[in-house]
């Protein structure tokens, strides 16, 4: 009997509401992974720095230690990250993970782009006499 080649079958197509369930899923753990690059255990409370990690809301504390940590850092942080990708990450997955860390805690791009370009604003102007 000659051998039959196996039938190829296409992965159903998520919705869009399993795509946004499964991204903010992992938009929650990417944020853990940030909070545990950064250490920024060391700067929360202390029952935070007794676990030796964030033991509350990450969003909050990336949120708040974002303007310590530098761009540089979060970068490289970020390409770690991207190198560290498995190959065969759901479209989902992958991301999230490939966004910065400004970009985990903001829910909309909108919101993103006017809170990031507000920092440079902030920095630009002169201190009040």
């Amino acid at each position: 009997m000659p051998h039959q080649p196996k039938k190829l079958t296409r992965k159903r197509k998520l919705s869009s509401a399993e795509f946004t369930a499964r991204y903010k899923a992992e938009k929650i753990l990417q944020r853990g992974r940030y909070c545990a690059v950064f250490e920024l255990w060391r700067r929360c409370a202390s029952h935070c720095r007794r676990r030796r990690a964030c033991a509350g809301d990450h969003g909050a504390c990336l949120k708040r230690a974002l303007a310590a940590v530098a761009h540089a850092a979060q970068w490289q942080a970020r390409q770690e990250f991207l190198a560290a990708m498995p190959k065969n990450l759901g479209a989902p997955e992958r991301a999230a993970r490939q966004c910065m860390p400004l970009d985990l805690y903001i829910e909309s791009s909108a919101q993103a782009v006017s809170e990031y370009l507000a920092r440079f604003e902030q920095k630009k102007s002169p201190p009040p006499r």
